[in-house]
């Protein structure tokens, strides 16, 4: 039962909770995990500035930063006696859900364990969520962690007035509006 659990990494607080779960999971069944990281290089693509002149080898920087993020994600699963071993994509060779799932297919996986932000109503509809679209095409069991936000200090002094302030970020290259 769940011997074999795959987790996509991004770097996030979101799916670093979800390698936290998994390697609490792993240890209860005695199973060892393959971390997954995508390249998103067109999430990227679009967060660039078109005004910040030449970037260089975006894609090799891209590639770099995901094999340390692999590489610290596979030494905190060591550090907690779970075998592990990682994996690195490209999605030019397919959207992310479709490339977690194929490789959870492949290798072959018992569960997915997946941080996710939990957004609801707009945020979702502006953002699309690369949880759903993997719970709705995995052929195993998704565990879906949800991380709990807390608010910025900012953001409790609005929250203290009454009023909800305005953010705007950029995560994973998409405009999203609060």
């Amino acid at each position: 039962m769940y011997q074999q659990i795959l987790v996509p990494v991004d770097g996030s607080a979101t799916s670093m909770q979800g390698l936290e779960q998994a390697i609490d999971m792993a240890r209860l069944v005695n199973g060892r995990l393959r971390l997954i990281h995508v390249v998103d290089e067109l999430s990227a693509a679009f967060a660039m500035d078109a005004y910040s002149g030449y970037v260089g080898d975006w894609v090799g920087l891209l590639r770099e930063n995901g094999s340390k993020l692999l590489a610290e994600c596979r030494q905190k699963a060591l550090a907690a006696g779970i075998a592990a071993d990682t994996i690195l994509r490209d999605n030019l060779d397919g959207s992310v859900p479709e490339l977690v799932t194929k490789e959870a297919a492949s290798w072959p996986a018992d569960l997915i364990v997946l941080g996710t932000h939990g957004r609801r109503g707009a945020k979702r509809l502006f953002l699309g969520s690369s949880a759903e679209q993997i719970l709705r095409i995995a052929p195993v069991p998704i565990l879906l962690v949800r991380a709990i936000e807390q608010p910025t200090e900012g953001e409790k002094t609005e929250a203290e007035a009454g009023r909800k302030p305005l953010r705007v970020t950029l995560p994973s290259g998409a405009l999203a509006i609060e």
